[in-house]
């Protein structure tokens, strides 16, 4: 197979080199989106055979024979079609013929410099980069859209998050000078607004708030108003040092009651996918309250009890907090077990006072020595003349 892949933008009369043309000229199969076609059908060959690219591409690529030209937006290797063909004929014979991407056109429309542009692609892809991009405060953020994760949706998720300090820039219809249109505002004036497709936008500011290492534990909502009912912050933050949270991917928070160690994770390793469960129902708005008001979105919650929950869909963990277990620690950390990683790590604190009933450091090392799980050397912290808190850990 052989396949040449030609880069254009949103102009209804695309120029082409020489070279581009006289391929064209001679091509017998051709490839591309429907707009694509839109464009680009006065211009070929009058027994032309074009072979629409939709979904599943499976049928795309089994009716694809002997030399295809595919049409794709600006640079094919710039989250383009190109990619796609590496991927799955990577023996195939590969020639590009890039056009400027959207993001380029935009910057160039700006006269932005866009060397230093954190790139995040939205199209058909959930928000975890964009959240990343954000948390992670990059000054300058280049978005590729879609039909779902529009201008106006991705203004309104920066409001309900508290990032207000960006100038959005969008381009719609760029490279087409008949519809082309570049406009600045504000997220709050983006989230009110329509714009056509395509589009795309770069988030800018000059000064990015900056990060932080620890949150206040004045700042979080509480369950019912007990102080008691959240990990304080020093042992909040042993205890991610203690998940090793840096070099792990996915992190399952058991019994997450206010949400602050997801919350602080997600701050501190964006990279991180968490999964937060909780069996109180009155817990759900309290996370998300937290989430909001810290700034940390992607935390994905999950209410009910751990035990019952279906689990088998959800990315294996490498990292378990359990936070709270209502007296089935074993269990819980049977069933932590089955989905963690190889390399993966379980942690709990345990909590030495009179009024505590359970002696959860004992149950934690019966779990331990019964499911077969190394249990590793604690730390125990007195934390303003409270009782001791002692930080568990095990792995496999």
């Amino acid at each position: 197979m052989r396949f040449t892949v030609i880069g254009i933008t949103d102009s209804p009369h695309p120029f082409f080199p020489p070279e581009v043309e006289d391929i064209i000229r001679h091509g017998k199969v051709f490839s591309g989106g429907k707009r694509h076609h839109e464009i680009m059908a006065p211009r070929l060959p009058a027994d032309a055979e074009w072979i629409d690219i939709t979904v599943p591409l499976d049928d795309v690529f089994a009716q694809y024979h002997g030399h295809v030209v595919v049409f794709a937006s600006g640079d094919p290797l710039f989250y383009g079609f190109a990619n796609t063909i590496r991927r799955r004929m990577p023996e195939a014979q590969l020639t590009l013929f890039p056009a400027f991407n959207s993001l380029q056109m935009l910057a160039h429309r700006l006269l932005m410099p866009y060397h230093d542009m954190r790139i995040v692609s939205l199209t058909g892809r959930p928000w975890a980069e964009f959240d990343r991009a954000l948390i992670e405060r990059a000054a300058k953020i280049g978005i590729l859209t879609d039909h779902e994760h529009t201008p106006a949706a991705i203004a309104q998720r920066m409001l309900d998050y508290g990032y207000t300090g960006y100038t959005m820039h969008v381009g719609e219809h760029l490279g087409n000078p008949e519809a082309e249109q570049v406009t600045t505002l504000t997220t709050e004036e983006a989230a009110g607004r329509t714009f056509s497709h395509p589009n795309c936008l770069i988030l800018f500011t000059a000064s990015p708030s900056p990060s932080r290492f620890g949150i206040p534990d004045d700042g979080f909502a509480l369950l019912h108003g007990r102080e008691k009912m959240i990990t304080k912050m020093p042992i909040r933050l042993l205890t991610l040092q203690a998940l090793d949270l840096p070099a792990k991917r996915v992190l399952w928070d058991i019994g997450f009651c206010t949400g602050s160690v997801s919350i602080e994770a997600r701050l501190l390793f964006p990279h991180l996918q968490i999964e937060a469960f909780e069996i109180r129902p009155e817990c759900e708005d309290i996370i998300r309250e937290n989430a909001r008001r810290m700034g940390a979105p992607g935390i994905h919650v999950h209410m009910g009890d751990f035990l019952q929950a279906n689990t088998d869909s959800l990315p294996r963990p490498d990292a378990v907090f359990i936070g709270g277990h209502g007296g089935h620690l074993r269990e819980i950390m049977a069933k932590a077990k089955e989905a963690l990683t190889a390399d993966g790590c379980i942690v709990m604190n345990s909590v030495k006072a009179p009024a505590v009933s359970t002696d959860s450091k004992r149950l934690f090392a019966e779990a331990c020595a019964s499911l077969g799980l190394q249990q590793l050397p604690s730390m125990r912290i007195l934390l303003d003349n409270h009782h001791p808190i002692e930080i568990l850990k095990c792995k496999k």
